[in-house]
């Protein structure tokens, strides 16, 4: 097991002028704070922000993911990035010593650097360095187990090192092209860019393949009137405990981080007897490298194209709603804000009894226990209600007794409120699917008749 030592930021912004100096901002919520899909900073105050400590406290969740062992921690606190080393010469110096006294193998830091800044920190503390995406593509490359999930992992890798290749050292700089410069021909920069490149272009084919097998599985699926819906949510909010509640299925679930990067779908039975399909997604986090959305995207079609969206937030995190906000961001990139979504507050039991006690379910939440089978029901019949596919009706049937296949079917597939048996008929009244009652149409007695 590594030994890792984390260094966290906290970037304070300075006074503007003729106003009042800003809060202390991480690189989360600025972050946040640039992308369109939320509050400016006049209007953000309504959105909890990452501090400093909790930021590294993920960044620490998500290196126990990773299989480290933390051996420290470091925090570093400044008005602006150094543009050579992030933290600046001087706490760098101080990290090296900190980092040597821990006997850290590798340092990680909670912000992405670039490949100048990685060099010139390694040359100082002599300890490999890995940002905070490197982290995250070694997790999801960890936990990647089908082969779809391992191309998805190795295109996202690929396009991160590709940007780093440059300035590896004198041996990988471009060759001149004045006299006594010319050289052999192609440097070994330019020969590694080809391979990468090359093999970019293959895993691109290899994943067009399995969006094209995954879209005509979707096809058969949609050729009969069956709802998808799709769990989002923050990485470590109880996703794969809610999708194996409700479908009795037994998906990996874990507290670490990004347990699950293989979709799973799952068929479900609602309580008006209609099937759904449930999707178990990818988690999401702040700052989700983009080469990770890009290269999931075959995966994350299944949100696109879901009729029902279940956001599953931790209701016992104090940053709840800071989370949500990072999913929302994601969503909106994968261009289904607009999609019907039922927000899931999971992970109530872990809550105070009073503050528990106080929740109330409305039109757009619910809250549940995953982990210990508390609001299933209510949740199931709310996704029930908000699904439009294969529509209810009340109906009423008069079904001969010998048609024993067809009342079976109804028992199975429809709920029925009522039965008599007359003159070797039975009289239903039934609630049922539109596709059962087609099956049934026959025997439907038509409104006004007694």
């Amino acid at each position: 097991m590594e030994r890792a030592f984390l260094v966290g930021l906290d970037y304070r912004a300075r006074p503007r002028p003729g106003g009042k100096a800003g809060g202390s901002l991480t690189r989360g919520t600025q972050a946040a704070r640039e992308s369109a899909s939320l509050p400016g900073p006049s209007q953000a105050s309504n959105v909890p922000e990452f501090s400093a400590e909790e930021s590294l406290a993920e960044l620490r969740a998500l290196a126990i993911s990773a299989g480290a062992q933390v051996a420290g921690e470091f925090l570093q606190r400044r008005d602006r990035p150094d543009p050579a080393t992030l933290i600046g010469k001087g706490k760098l110096e101080e990290l090296a010593g900190a980092a040597a006294s821990a006997s850290a193998d590798l340092i990680l830091f909670d912000h992405d650097l670039t490949a100048s800044q990685q060099r010139n920190i390694e040359k100082v503390i002599d300890t490999r360095v890995i940002d905070r995406t490197q982290l995250i593509l070694d997790i999801f490359a960890r936990h990647a187990r089908t082969r779809e999930g391992q191309l998805q992992v190795e295109l996202a890798q690929l396009e991160y090192m590709l940007p780093r290749l440059a300035g590896r050292g004198i041996e990988m700089s471009q060759l001149g092209g004045g006299i006594g410069t010319r050289g052999p021909g192609e440097t070994q920069l330019e020969t590694d860019r080809r391979r990468i490149y090359r093999r970019i272009r293959h895993v691109k084919e290899q994943i067009e393949n399995v969006r094209r097998i995954r879209a005509q599985q979707r096809q058969r699926r949609e050729s009969v009137p069956v709802a998808t819906v799709a769990l989002v949510g923050y990485t470590n909010a109880g996703k794969s405990t809610l999708f194996n509640a409700l479908t009795q299925a037994a998906v990996l679930a874990s507290p670490k981080m990004f347990a699950t990067l293989d979709p799973t779908i799952r068929a479900v039975t609602l309580p008006s007897r209609r099937k759904a399909l449930l999707s178990d997604t990818v988690g999401f986090i702040r700052n989700l490298p983009h080469t990770l959305v890009s290269s999931f995207r075959a995966t994350l079609e299944e949100v696109q194209r879901a009729s029902l969206i279940l956001h599953v937030s931790d209701a016992s995190s104090p940053l709840s709603a800071e989370q949500d906000a990072q999913v929302d961001r994601v969503l909106k990139e994968l261009e289904v804000e607009g999609k019907p979504r039922l927000r899931v507050m999971n992970k109530m039991d872990l809550l105070p009894p009073k503050q528990r006690d106080s929740l109330r379910d409305d039109a757009t939440t619910v809250h549940v226990s995953a982990a210990k089978g508390v609001g299933m029901t209510t949740l199931l019949d709310r996704i029930d209600q908000m699904l439009s596919e294969d529509a209810i009706s009340r109906i009423r049937l008069r079904v001969p007794q010998k048609e024993g296949k067809t009342l079976a079917m109804l028992e199975a597939r429809a709920r029925i409120y009522s039965r008599a048996y007359k003159d070797g008929l039975v009289e239903l009244e039934a609630e049922a699917p539109e596709s059962v009652v087609r099956r049934v149409r026959e025997w439907v007695v038509p409104s006004g008749k007694s």
